[in-house]
């Protein structure tokens, strides 16, 4: 098989860059890169918040697109490099936080920290390993624990 010597396109991988409410401060942190394609993602930890990027993306852009709101996705982190994976703003305001776990593990206190300090109605640390669940996540409004599956199940 031939390879190409052209520079990749610019649909390879999508940024999110961090959230503030002082939107000319965000602009001047780092982003985060993603793959679309999160299955080439070597390492599992970094493969699995890859694929819970891509799914978050895709949701935040149906509900905008069909008049749900004004939603954007993006992370959280503190000087002290404290963070959160993902937040989903809706109208410009903290709706969820998302932290995402391989493996079934106690809560990851930041999801605490962020959903005092922003005020977002839900909090998630996703567990992949986890089996589905019947249950409705977005009924709860403290941080818990959820299985990716039953998340993922619940977006669209």
């Amino acid at each position: 098989m031939a390879v190409s010597n052209r520079p990749l396109g610019c649909y390879y991988c999508f940024a999110i860059r961090p959230w503030s409410a002082n939107i000319a401060r965000s602009l001047r942190k780092e982003p985060k890169y993603y793959l679309w394609d999160w299955a080439a993602v070597d390492q599992a930890g970094y493969r699995h918040e890859n694929m819970i990027a891509s799914h978050l993306l895709k949701a935040v852009h149906w509900w905008t697109d069909n008049g749900h709101g004004d939603f954007g996705l993006h992370f959280l982190r503190t000087r002290d490099q404290r963070e959160v994976d993902f937040v989903v703003t809706r109208d410009n305001r903290p709706w969820f936080l998302v932290e995402v776990k391989s493996r079934a593990n106690s809560l990851s206190p930041a999801l605490d920290y962020f959903q005092k300090k922003t005020g977002a109605d839900h909090a998630f640390q996703a567990t992949i390993d986890a089996p589905y669940r019947d249950a409705d996540c977005f009924q709860v409004g403290y941080p818990v624990s959820v299985p990716a599956r039953t998340f993922l199940s619940q977006l669209v």
